[in-house]
């Protein structure tokens, strides 16, 4: 864990890759993670865990399958949205964003149950900053 601030700013400008998260730093059990994206993640469920998203530029659509059915919400720029646990999700940019999500330490980007996992998305728990 950083023993300094960090910015967010800079954080973003130190890697190219979509949706492929970099851990800022770690809260208690929970990561502090920073990613781009853009276009289409994938139809995924975190089963013990809910996913909170933070829109920090840009714009972000995550698509819902819900009891009450499908339905799609939209955070501009500021906005923050948690994903309960259970339900299935696929966030999608559809012009870009760049986005802070604050999850469980060891929680894969794909989840727990998943579509085919495409190339432009990286299945992972998070990467180090400045990697």
């Amino acid at each position: 864990m950083a023993l300094e601030p960090i910015a967010l700013d800079e954080a973003l400008a130190s890697f190219d890759a979509l949706w492929s998260p970099r851990i800022v730093t770690r809260v208690n059990d929970y990561d502090v993670r920073v990613a781009k994206v853009h276009g289409e993640h994938l139809w995924h469920v975190h089963d013990d865990t809910d996913e909170f998203f933070l829109v920090l530029d840009g714009e972000l659509h995550i698509h819902l399958r819900e009891p009450a059915g499908p339905r799609t919400v939209r955070l501009p720029r500021g906005a923050v949205f948690t994903v309960p646990r259970g339900t299935e999700h696929k966030p999608y940019a559809p012009d870009g964003a760049a986005i802070l999500l604050f999850e469980p330490t060891g929680t894969a980007t794909v989840g727990d149950r998943h579509d085919e996992v495409p190339a432009h998305v990286d299945a992972t728990t998070g990467h180090p900053l400045g990697s």
